[in-house]
């Protein structure tokens, strides 16, 4: 009998809730990825031009340089140090990163004209050239339970000497491809690059208390200039029509060339390393650091040394971006759950906590196990391992 105080109410089955729909944690679509994607469709239907290309010129350069600076002002000087004594490490990621890959790159000159053209060609063997990632290997080696103070020296000791190492090979390999090439570019990425990160370190005593407090707002900074970097090189690619060279059949066999070009360098540092003698945490960051390439890196580059051709030099390198951030999404977590039962269980988790909250800078340093965060970082919800 219903209750006097409660309206009867006729019965309804049960009908559980449609599921919302999500991505799979391994895809790193992120906000960042969004954000390229978003603004290549903005150059393409938005180009700068005229006045308002200087400007926005002088604004890009102005925003790589503080981006160095604050590469600089986050790496400890100490742990940099530190890791000299990891120098069978440093020299296999260098010469995976300056060695093998430019002569894999040099290799595919035998697919022009026929499955590349010879600008995609160019943009390619850059790609070869461009010094490794930061963020996404220490990411990504934090993830796998590798060494994670390593993976900062490897990328860090890599970006440092790509500022110099780059423009030479790009002068040795590309010639008249790369835009120009000649001592004045090179002064021009040094004072864009090297001399900011320079400055950063010098003022890192003062100002790195500061820069950990404000994570956050500095990864929107990171971002922030790369994707006006981007911006600025398609929008000169549009209104030089360079962009009417690419079709999308050319774009499908670029991808697979990348796709290629991928799978051999994890081969290449998975076996060597182990065929050098490394353990499974060293050999880890040797796979994660040795087969990546940094686009917060080579974007700046590509527009001092390609000039008006920077829009289609930059495209294979954000293409294989997006693809090794995917592909070493799984390998990390297939290295996690194949990590010894002996390891340390707490550290591995509070290293997945601290890249899931996207920790950059001193405290990152300060803490191994932890994401550098920045342009080159994968999603966070890759971290849930």
């Amino acid at each position: 009998m219903p209750s006097p105080h409660r309206p009867h109410r006729p019965y309804r089955p049960y009908r559980p809730l449609p599921r919302r729909i999500s991505l799979p944690s391994w895809l790193p679509l992120d906000g960042f990825i969004l954000g390229l994607v978003g603004t290549v469709a903005l150059a393409a239907l938005l180009p700068v031009s005229g006045g308002a290309a200087t400007v926005t010129d002088g604004a890009t350069t102005v925003a790589v340089a503080f981006l160095f600076f604050l590469y600089g002002a986050r790496l400890s000087t100490r742990e940099a140090l530190d890791g000299v004594r990891h120098w069978r490490l440093h020299l296999t990621v260098l010469a995976c990163t300056f060695v093998i890959f430019p002569a894999l790159g040099l290799a595919a000159r035998g697919l022009v004209p026929y499955v590349l053209t010879h600008p995609l060609y160019t943009g390619l063997l850059f790609l070869c050239l461009v010094p490794s990632t930061v963020q996404s290997s220490i990411a990504f080696t934090s993830i796998a339970r590798g060494n994670v103070a390593a993976a900062i020296c490897a990328g860090s000791f890599s970006s440092l000497l790509g500022v110099v190492v780059t423009p030479v090979l790009v002068a040795l390999l590309l010639g008249g491809s790369g835009g120009g090439f000649s001592a004045d570019s090179m002064l021009k990425i040094a004072l864009q690059l090297l001399v900011p990160f320079l400055a950063g370190q010098l003022l890192r005593r003062w100002i790195g208390g500061f820069l950990s407090r404000h994570r956050a707002v500095l990864r929107l900074v990171d971002r922030g200039s790369v994707l006006l970097v981007v911006y600025a090189a398609f929008s000169e690619g549009m209104t030089r029509g360079i962009w009417h060279q690419v079709t999308p059949g050319r774009l499908a066999v670029l991808l697979g060339v990348e796709a290629v070009l991928l799978t051999l360098m994890l081969t290449l540092t998975s076996y060597g390393s182990r065929k050098l003698g490394f353990g499974r945490e060293d050999r880890i960051t040797i796979v994660f650091a040795g087969s990546k390439k940094s686009l917060a890196a080579g974007l700046p580059m590509a527009s001092v040394l390609f000039g008006a051709q920077a829009s289609l030099a930059v495209l294979p390198l954000m293409l294989f971006h997006q693809m090794q951030l995917m592909v070493c999404a799984v390998l990390a977590r297939r290295f996690a759950a194949r990590a010894p039962e002996t390891a340390d269980a707490s550290d591995a988790a509070g290293a997945s906590d601290a890249a899931a909250r996207g920790e950059t800078g001193a405290g990152a340093m300060a803490r191994p196990g932890t994401d550098a965060g920045g342009a080159d970082s994968p999603d966070p919800a890759l971290t849930r391992v």
